[in-house]
C-alpha cells in the first residue's frame, strides 16, 4: 500500500490546495503546519518506513506544540511498525506516544487517518484518538491477521477498513486516500480548535426533509433537523440502529444522535461515544428520540446491554455541553430516562412519552373495567388511545414537566435552531471531583 500513496497529492487535498509548511521531514515521519479550511492544524505523515524511537519522539513533539498553540492534530498512519533493532527503546517510545495521546485527549482534537498499514501499538494509538478515518485499502489491526490465521483463528476481512468500521473503531471509511484526507479536513473544521475555543459558524441551507415524522427512520430524521448537506455520519458500520454524526443546525456545529427502532448494546455505546466527544469540546448535542426502547433481551443484558445503558444515562447526565432533546416518536421508560437528561426538551406533537407502554399502563390502571367489557381487546385499545392523548401526548408532557416546550413536526428544525441559540451562552459548574466512575 505504501508505494501507492502519493504524499503530496493527499496533503494538498487535506490543506485545500494551499499546502502546509514543513516542520521537519525524513523517510519515516514528517510534520506540517497549515490550514484545513479556516482551521489551523498540524499534520503528521508516516512515510511507510519503520519508526524508530527518535521518530516517535518527533511525533510527540508535534502533539506538544499543538497543545501549546491550541490546534488539532491529524496523523496519517502508514508504517510497517517499529524498528525491532532498537529493542526496548522502541517499546518505551510507543508507551510515551500513547501517554501523549491520552494527555491531550479532550484538550485538542486528534484525528487518525489510516492510509496504509497500522498495527500493534500504532493501531492502539489510532483507535484512542477522537476520530479515526480509514481509506478502503488500508489495514488496521491489533493482532496481525496472518498470525491469527496460522493459529486457526481465521476471519474473512480481518484487518480491513470494513472490519474496523464493524468493530466501532473507524468512524469514517472513505473510498480513496484522497477522500479520507478530505473527510479528515471536514471533521477538524466541524470541531472547535481546542477545549477552550468556540466552534465556527457556517453558512447554512434549509433541511432536505421538511418535517420530523415519527417512524420515518433515523437518516430522514437527521435530515429534518440539520442543515442541508451538512451532516457527516460517524460509525455507520457499527450499532446500526442509532445514527450519529456531526452537522450544522442553523449554521451552528453540533453532534446529532438519532435513535432507531430498538437499541442494542452497540447502539447505546455508539451514542455514548459521540456525546462524550462533543462534551469534551463543549459542542452542543441534539438527540432525536423515536424508539421502541432498549432491546428486551436477557442475552443482551448479560453481554453488556445493561452496563452500556447505564453508561449512556451517566454520559448524558454528566455532560455539561449544551444538550437539546427532540422527542418526536416513542420515548418510553428507561429510554426517556437516558435521553431526556437535557437542558431543553422539545416534545414534537404526535409523540408518546410514557413511563411504560400505554397498552400495558391501562391494563393495570383499568383492569377491572376492561375485564368487565364485552371485548377486552377493543376496550383496551380505546383506553390506550385515550391514555396516549391525555397522559402521553406532547402537550400533556409539557404540562407535567416531562418536556419544556412542544412544537409541530414541521417546526422541529426551527425549535432546534432556537434551542441552540438559547444555549450558546450556557455556563455549568461541577462539584469538585477528579472524575465520575460511570460503568465503562
Amino acid at each position: 500500500m505504501a508505494s501507492k500513496i502519493n504524499q503530496n497529492r493527499i496533503l494538498d487535498q487535506f490543506f485545500g490546495g494551499r499546502g502546509g509548511d514543513a516542520l521537519f521531514s525524513c523517510e519515516a515521519v514528517s510534520a506540517y503546519y497549515g490550514a484545513a479550511g479556516a482551521r489551523d492544524v498540524y499534520a503528521v505523515w508516516q512515510g511507510g518506513a519503520a519508526l524508530g524511537a527518535k521518530d516517535v519522539d518527533k511525533i510527540i513533539r508535534v502533539l506538544d506544540l499543538a497543545a501549546q498553540t491550541g490546534c488539532p492534530v491529524v496523523t496519517f498512519y502508514n508504517s510497517v511498525g517499529a524498528k525491532l533493532a532498537e529493542g526496548l527503546d522502541a517499546l518505551t517510545a510507543a508507551a510515551r506516544l500513547n501517554a501523549a495521546v491520552a494527555r491531550y485527549s479532550g484538550v485538542i482534537p486528534q484525528v487518525a487517518v489510516v492510509l496504509g498499514v497500522c498495527g500493534g501499538t500504532s493501531a492502539m494509538a489510532a483507535a484512542n484518538v477522537d476520530l479515526c478515518v480509514m481509506a478502503e485499502g488500508a489495514e488496521l489491526f491489533f493482532t496481525p491477521p496472518f498470525t491469527s490465521a496460522a493459529k486457526g483463528d481465521k476471519v474473512e476481512g480481518a484487518g480491513t477498513a470494513a472490519a474496523a468500521a464493524k468493530a466501532g473503531v473507524a468512524a469514517v471509511v472513505a473510498r480513496t486516500a484522497e477522500e479520507a484526507a478530505a473527510a479528515a479536513a471536514r471533521l477538524v473544521q466541524m470541531l472547535p480548535a481546542n477545549n477552550l475555543s468556540a466552534a465556527d459558524q457556517f453558512e447554512c441551507a434549509a433541511p432536505a426533509e421538511k418535517a420530523l415524522k415519527a417512524g420515518a427512520g433515523a437518516a430522514k430524521a437527521a435530515a429534518a433537523v440539520t442543515d442541508a448537506g451538512s451532516c457527516v455520519e460517524l460509525y455507520a458500520g457499527y450499532g446500526k440502529n442509532v445514527f450519529t454524526g456531526l452537522a450544522t443546525i442553523g449554521g451552528m456545529p453540533a453532534g446529532v444522535v438519532v435513535t432507531g427502532e430498538k437499541l442494542c448494546r452497540n447502539c447505546v455505546s455508539k451514542a455514548s461515544r459521540l456525546i462524550r466527544l462533543c462534551d469534551a469540546f463543549n459542542l452542543p448535542v441534539v438527540t432525536v428520540v423515536d424508539t421502541e426502547g432498549f432491546v428486551p433481551s436477557v442475552t443482551d443484558d448479560i453481554a453488556g446491554g445493561l452496563r452500556e445503558a447505564a453508561r449512556l444515562a451517566a454520559t448524558c447526565a454528566d455532560a455539561t455541553c449544551p444538550r437539546v432533546s427532540l422527542l418526536y416518536g416513542k420515548a418510553v421508560g428507561p429510554v426517556y430516562t437516558a435521553f431526556a437528561a437535557a437542558d431543553l426538551r422539545v416534545a414534537v406533537r404526535g409523540c408518546t412519552i410514557s413511563p411504560i407502554e400505554p397498552t400495558a399502563a391501562v391494563s393495570v390502571l383499568y383492569k377491572e373495567e376492561l375485564d368487565a367489557a364485552d371485548s377486552i381487546a377493543a376496550a383496551t385499545q380505546a383506553k390506550a388511545a385515550a391514555y396516549r392523548q391525555e397522559v402521553c401526548s406532547a402537550d400533556a408532557a409539557v404540562a407535567a414537566g416531562a418536556a419544556d416546550t412542544a412544537c409541530d413536526p414541521s417546526g422541529a428544525y426551527g425549535a432546534a435552531v432556537q434551542a441552540l441559540q438559547m444555549m450558546r451562552t450556557k455556563r455549568a459548574a461541577r462539584l469538585p471531583k477528579k472524575h465520575g466512575n460511570m460503568a465503562l
